[in-house]
């Protein structure tokens, strides 16, 4: 069928003082830009979608620069942009040093909680008596706040960075914990029984069907725990830090001597930090698992 031209169809006359019974009318369907190009509609889709999702906070950050120039807000507090630009000029060495710093926390913490969590959601998720066995005192661990955890972890650790990484590794699990366990559990029983019935065993369930079927979540769930880890860092950063360097510590720092634009340096590459990371994250989920439905594709 000719998709550039209209089509059209019967239905019964819902109308039945203006046709007779079992009259029939008919409806015309035009077809759309999308039907008629599919690739030059998804690249203007992707194209405008691009556009917003850029101008939209660039349109934010002239109305804050418009706002502070102007006095419409108070610019001590609420420095330009091009305050905070020019703030992180003149100390960027100490900035640059600072995000190495907490990368070298970041990226262990964010790794060991990764391995830990996939592995008890895969095991928990197949097996249900492992799930009851050790799913009521997880959800109680669950609820206990982490930051609390690093008064502890200083005495066990010691006092240098695994009190951090310990906290941004417990946290991270929970999260992905939760997330692929939902996912191996939420597998259709359809496709456990097809590899049954060709006498697959443990191993081979895993690789051939529970694998690629729950990925896509697993890596919904490692999306969300990268936001959480940094989050997580910066709060362990303000608590502690054994060397009194970190993007968290001199968020902390500038709130002491009150200077909002080294506070504002600090909360922008720590947005930035975890804008990447996710991307990141979401990028290693497309190569992984390229039979994923994108989310942004929704809609």
């Amino acid at each position: 069928m000719d998709v550039t031209k209209a089509t059209t169809t019967t239905v019964d006359s819902p109308d039945a003082t203006t046709a007779a019974p079992g009259a029939m009318r008919q409806i015309e369907l035009t077809p759309t830009t999308a039907d008629r190009d599919p690739g030059r509609y998804n690249r203007r889709r992707r194209m405008l979608e691009l556009t917003l999702g850029i101008g939209f906070p660039i349109a934010l950050l002239i109305l804050w620069q418009a706002a502070s120039v102007n006095g419409w807000i108070d610019r001590f507090n609420y420095p330009a942009p091009t305050d905070i630009v020019r703030e992180f000029r003149d100390t960027k060495d100490e900035w640059w040093e600072a995000i190495k710093i907490s990368l070298g926390r970041l990226i262990p913490g964010y790794l060991w909680g990764v391995l830990f969590g996939v592995l008890f959601g895969v095991v928990m998720g197949m097996s249900r008596i492992v799930r009851a066995t050790l799913e009521p005192t997880l959800n109680a661990l669950y609820t206990v706040p982490k930051l609390a955890l690093i008064s502890i972890f200083l005495i066990v650790l010691g006092f240098d960075n695994k009190p951090i990484i310990a906290v941004i590794s417990v946290t991270v699990f929970f999260f992905v914990w939760i997330q692929t366990q939902a996912a191996v559990v939420s597998i259709s029983p359809s496709y456990r029984e097809a590899a049954r019935s060709f006498g697959s065993n443990r191993w081979q369930m895993f690789r051939h069907v529970v694998l690629p079927a729950s990925l896509p979540q697993i890596f919904v769930g490692l999306r969300v725990a990268g936001g959480v880890a940094v989050l997580t860092l910066i709060g362990a950063e303000f608590v502690f830090t054994p060397d009194s360097k970190g993007i968290g510590y001199k968020i902390n720092f500038a709130r002491t001597i009150l200077d909002p634009p080294m506070a504002y340096v600090g909360l922008f590459i720590a947005g930035l930090l975890g804008i990447v990371f996710t991307f990141v994250i979401r990028l290693l989920g497309r190569i992984v698992s390229p039979w994923s439905r994108d989310d942004r594709s929704i809609g």
